[in-house]
């Protein structure tokens, strides 16, 4: 079906992400469109649509005084409604909004810059208490002293009447959504009003909401799932998204569904470490009383689906009134905005089991469920309107058979227009042709995977970028932290990779030593960790300290990250000192003492 048939019926806009929240201001005014728990619990904050759209334009209005439209802006700003309020402010004054973490106290403000650096920034907007702690912290990043800093909480709504409507069109350019958090290689991923509609639309279509529909979000708004899909969303169909800190989540898990419940949620969601999660940290008397039975999409993606995470949660919570059809598996990334796939509503995720031996070859061999070769993989949805997927030889470039495994390749109008302000990168990765056609481009995602049955597959990663607990980071800027941790680790000899122990994606990191002996290592192990959580907001799982000379290398002397896997896997890896995090879980189980893969 074509998309613009769907939603002839009801469409508010064809032009920009602007004229849908107008629309809604002007249709619903008094209706919630974002609700804010400050606690993660009851305290709530509330905003109609009209309200965000006098905040919108007071915000524009203040932009457009200072001639910034058309320049890039950095949104700094902690969770909350103001991160709203200042991202449609934005695209109201006909800038260019780039989400990213807001600095916090005590930490490095070189990632920040890096993002500003590479975008050509010239403002950054947060709130009031953010602004002034960071003019305390700018000492260490002098680029960001030159922007112009803006709390838009004390912007008064009066601006609002001096806003001037900039001509917007599809194709101008909207965000810049980054992809890394790092110092090393930030990519801002080019999206247009016209990437954002369709996308948006590409949602709508794959979750059929009707016109009670409620949204609930924990996720970054500074991450593509987070702002497409908590807050674009919600402008877009015209209902609202009730959002809460991911911090309050992460502490206490129940919060999230209290919040499903409460406000009788029907769409929700992140990627699988949440739902593991909930099943692992909800007690049973957090669960008295708790009714799930109005949610019927809880969306998956941004990681590796696991079938054990989805029939643990089923179990878990089915006797709050949770439904194994609610569960929605998809997938997408920032490069397409946000979703390429998605499941059927009303219907339950699908589960295939596929000969192991022959996945790791790269060939389809589908098995009965109890062979003992068995590897049951979770589908990830069907192909949406308007979305093209390819199965391609990432070396020859040609469409692969539906019997092997391939990388998946995408054309859609959801695909971002490429990555600022690097060409060669925006070639290669935007710009990819299939070798026997003579038109067309697509997407290289990274991603392996095959479609079976009409179903999209994703069996793992062509490339090195690690995804651990819905955290995307490559390994050179993890590696290039890691080095600095301690002067008594080799340069150039540090591996970072994930690895899936035991129905887990986790975050190992081997390192070579310098050539002493030394018994306790403890103290470099501690500060690794200690770097790695506060420069990637990603905790180590494991932590393997090897012998002067022992990571293996190419001949020119880069670090092969695979065979640095691969040995870690079978246990060859010349340990000096070593330290893993255990869950209850595995640390309860036979043999928790050291590191087994799983599968």
């Amino acid at each position: 079906m074509n998309l613009d048939d769907f939603f002839q019926p009801y469409r508010a806009t064809t032009s920009n992400i602007v004229d849908c929240l107008q629309f809604w201001a002007g249709e619903t005014p008094d209706a919630a469109a974002y609700y804010f728990l400050e606690d993660g619990e009851n305290a709530e904050i509330r905003w109609t649509f009209a309200q965000l759209d006098r905040k919108a334009r007071a915000v524009a209005a203040t932009l457009q005084a200072r001639g910034l439209q058309g320049q890039r802006v950095l949104l700094l700003y902690p969770p909350g409604l103001d991160f709203v309020a200042g991202f449609y402010g934005c695209l109201y004054a006909g800038a260019i909004a780039i989400p990213a973490y807001p600095p916090r106290r005590n930490r490095n403000m070189l990632r920040i810059q890096a993002i500003s650096d590479d975008a050509q920034a010239t403002a950054a907007l947060s709130v009031h208490d953010v602004c002034d702690r960071a003019g305390k912290q700018l000492d260490e990043a002098p680029h960001l002293k030159e922007l112009t800093w803006l709390a838009t909480d004390e912007i008064s709504e009066n601006m609002a009447d001096q806003w001037r409507a900039p001509k917007i069109d599809g194709e101008m350019l909207a965000v810049l959504q980054y992809t890394s958090g790092s110092t090393g290689t930030p990519k801002g991923v080019m999206l247009a009003h016209r990437n954002l509609l369709h996308n948006v639309s590409l949602i709508t279509y794959g979750f059929e909401p009707d016109r009670q529909s409620v949204g609930v979000s924990w996720l970054p708004t500074y991450h593509d799932m987070g702002l497409v899909g908590g807050v674009l969303y919600s402008v877009f169909f015209g209902r609202h998204c009730v959002h809460m800190s991911p911090l309050a989540f992460l502490q206490k898990p129940i919060r999230w569904l209290r919040a499903i419940a409460r406000h009788r949620a029907t769409i929700s969601g992140g990627p699988n470490f949440a739902y593991d999660l909930c099943t692992q940290k909800i007690t049973d008397e957090e669960l008295q009383g708790l009714d799930l039975s109005s949610w019927n999409v809880a969306y998956n993606g941004a990681e590796p689906i696991r079938a054990k995470t989805l029939d643990a949660f089923v179990e878990r919570f089915a006797h709050a009134g949770f439904r194994r059809e609610a569960l929605y598996p998809c997938y997408g990334m920032a490069e397409t905005t946000l979703i390429v796939t998605g499941g059927k509503k009303r219907e339950p995720p699908v589960v295939r089991s596929f000969g192991g031996q022959a996945l790791d070859q790269h060939c389809i061999v589908p098995v009965d469920e109890g062979d003992e070769d068995s590897r049951p993989l979770i589908g990830c949805g069907r192909v949406l309107p308007d979305v093209d997927v390819r199965i391609v030889d990432p070396v020859q470039y040609r469409q692969m058979p539906e019997d092997r495994v391939g990388e998946i390749w995408v054309d859609s109008p959801s695909v971002g227009l490429g990555y600022w302000n690097k060409e060669g990168a925006t070639e290669e990765t935007f710009r990819a042709k299939l070798s026997d056609r003579t038109s067309g481009t697509y997407l290289r995602t990274g991603d392996l995977g095959f479609v079976h049955e009409g179903e999209l597959f994703v069996t793992g990663r062509l490339k090195d970028l690690i995804i651990v607990r819905g955290v995307n980071r490559y390994p050179q800027d993890i590696e290039l932290t890691v080095e600095q941790a301690s002067a008594h680790l080799q340069p150039g000899a540090v591996g970072a990779f994930a690895v899936d122990m035991r129905g887990r994606e986790r975050l190992i990191i081997v390192s070579e030593v310098e050539r002493v002996r030394r018994k306790d290592w403890s103290d470099v192990i501690a500060a690794i960790r200690r770097v790695v959580t506060a420069e990637h907001e990603l905790p180590p799982d494991g932590v393997v300290l090897v012998r002067f000379g022992s990571i293996p290398k190419t001949s020119s002397g880069k670090i092969q990250r695979y065979a640095c896997r691969s040995n870690f896997l079978d246990g060859s890896l010349s340990v000096v000192a070593q330290w893993f995090v255990w869950d209850e879980e595995l640390a309860a189980a036979p043999g928790a003492g050291q590191p087994t893969p799983s599968g």
